[in-house]
């Protein structure tokens, strides 16, 4: 399952140390303006090596649009998006060729394929989000016409909820060895109610999907979420008016479909698996080890997640307005 979505079509391909990463976007309405000038700053905010308290890994991330674009807009075709990779340091990984890191892919994808990419996880690293947020970007760009925008933010690291306090826990992690998760939410407004399909088709599942789809998101809540289980009805159902909706609990959807309001959505991000401290761990003989991973890795991958989940959002939310078959209806 390389291909995310029906209408939008999204395929990514590329591993963290091989030539390139990118994406094939099949499905993009024609005439839409696009460069890589509308691409690339989601790409920027991805990108690691932006601070000390990110992955050292050195990437430009810039992107290049190989097709489906003439003069200026698309045309209908697909679109190759490429990104070459370049800072790679695979020798950092060879103590690892015969070990399963505690918390990575290695074990599972041993199990289910009986081979891995040792270097940097290959294509279970989280350098295969760049496709998506390139993809994404995409179908951000075509939600602007219709007067929908989304924005993301983290609102908690190691339960610190300020900017300052959350930095301290990640350079407080970084300096142990350690590492530690935190929440994001992502929120897209000016969605037209009516988008979705009920039953098998519900947007807030077809969302959670995408988002249980990035590597290191353990959870997903929609509106209230998990918090919901703790209100009455009377203090979880809506109200609505005249002028609309009282309160937003719900998140922007009901029974499956959008009602108009803002979309909410958080994630819950785990701690960066890769870290120095030791840990227990077997070889790919069934023998015990102690591991330590060395390399570049971010102490804190929520700040990162923030462009990667927006992006999967505006995936799913443009595949559902395609689906109503009325884009240019919501563009005007």
């Amino acid at each position: 399952m390389n291909t995310f979505g029906r209408n939008f079509r999204c395929t990514t391909f590329g591993e963290s140390h091989g030539p390139a990463v990118g994406a094939v976007v099949d499905g993009c309405p024609p005439g839409i303006p696009l460069t890589e000038a509308d691409i690339q700053p989601y790409l920027d905010r991805r990108r690691p090596g932006k601070s000390p308290l990110e992955s050292g890994r050195k990437e430009a991330d810039r992107v290049e649009i190989l097709s489906g674009v003439f003069e200026g807009r698309t045309t209908g075709a697909p679109i190759a998006l490429l990104v070459r990779n370049q800072d790679v340091r695979s020798e950092d990984y060879d103590a690892l060729r015969d070990v399963f890191r505690p918390g990575h892919a290695d074990y599972t994808w041993q199990a289910k394929y009986g081979l891995r990419d040792h270097r940097g996880g290959g294509r279970s690293s989280g350098r295969e989000t760049l496709a998506r947020v390139a993809a994404g970007a995409v179908a951000a760009r075509c939600l602007e016409p219709c007067g929908i925008a989304i924005r993301g933010r983290v609102v908690e690291v190691h339960g610190a909820t300020t900017p300052d306090a959350m930095e301290a826990e990640i350079r407080a992690a970084r300096d142990a060895g350690d590492s530690v998760g935190g929440i994001v939410e992502v929120t897209a407004s000016g969605c037209p109610a009516g988008l979705g399909d009920p039953v098998f088709g519900k947007l807030d599942a077809v969302i959670a999907g995408a988002m249980m789809g990035i590597g290191a998101v353990k959870g997903v809540e929609i509106g209230e979420g998990f918090g919901a289980a703790r209100l009455l009805g009377s203090e979880m159902n809506d109200p609505i008016t005249e002028a609309g909706f009282a309160s937003n609990h719900a998140g922007g959807v009901l029974g499956g479909i959008s009602t108009g309001q803002d979309i909410v959505v958080r994630l819950a991000v785990k701690p960066t698996p890769s870290i120095r401290k030791a840990q227990q761990t077997v070889d790919t003989a069934g023998k015990e080890r102690e591991i330590t991973v060395e390399g570049r890795h971010d102490p804190c991958i929520a700040p990162r997640i923030v462009p990667v989940a927006e992006c999967m959002l505006a995936l799913v939310i443009l595949d559902a307005v395609l689906e109503q078959g009325k884009y240019r209806d919501f563009g005007k």
